[in-house]
């Protein structure tokens, strides 16, 4: 499966929400398993999306024939749009689907990796950070995607702010000891996107 996380930053509001709604036009494409997304909770105007797709040729099909057609709705209501593509590793809890109409939350952490030290850092996302993720409550699904560079997206679904934030706050800092993140990473970003259904595909 091929997650392609999309970031950008509004300037027409309106018109970037009616655009939205036209990418309901995915629904016919072959291989388009779901997307969703919403605004950054931290940074005002940032919104933040998400695409699934099962393989990359289906994906290159659509952006070669339909993508720009349904882009067009968009055009000129938003800016520095930045686009990520990861290929699926595991899920984050098991059964993972692309399905948000019962997320109130979506988390994702974006890690640029040291080369040499990606395997011990994919062996603590299996080890130590899925089972704590996957036992919190609150926390629907997720999945974990890699990108050449070395690039990794963790991100994972919550059904409400407040159960991620009791997780943040309970045990983000003591998981990150253990699994030796400091030493793994060389770059994180990440950010908590409140979904708006609407958008939902």
């Amino acid at each position: 499966m091929l997650v392609k996380w999309i970031r950008c930053t509004v300037v027409d509001r309106r018109g970037f929400e009616r655009g939205q709604r036209k990418w309901a036009g995915l629904l016919g494409e072959p291989g388009f398993r779901g997307q969703g997304g919403g605004w950054s909770r931290a940074r005002p105007g940032v919104v933040h999306l998400f695409a699934f797709w099962e393989t990359r040729a289906f994906y290159d099909s659509f952006m070669a024939r339909s993508h720009d057609r349904l882009a067009a709705a968009q055009a000129g209501t938003y800016k520095d749009a930045q686009v990520r593509l990861f290929e699926h590793r595991f899920d984050v809890k098991v059964g993972f689907r692309p399905q948000f109409t019962d997320a109130d939350v979506v988390r994702f952490a974006h890690c640029r990796v040291h080369e040499e030290r990606v395997e011990h850092f994919v062996l603590m996302q299996e080890k130590v950070w899925n089972p704590a993720m996957a036992g919190s409550p609150g926390m629907l699904r997720g999945v974990f995607g890699e990108a050449p560079g070395p690039e990794f997206l963790v991100l994972s679904m919550w059904n409400s702010e407040a159960e991620h934030g009791k997780y943040r706050q309970d045990r983000v800092e003591r998981l990150g000891l253990r699994a030796q993140t400091e030493a793994d990473v060389a770059a994180i970003t990440g950010d908590v996107v409140q979904m708006e259904q609407a958008w939902t595909v």
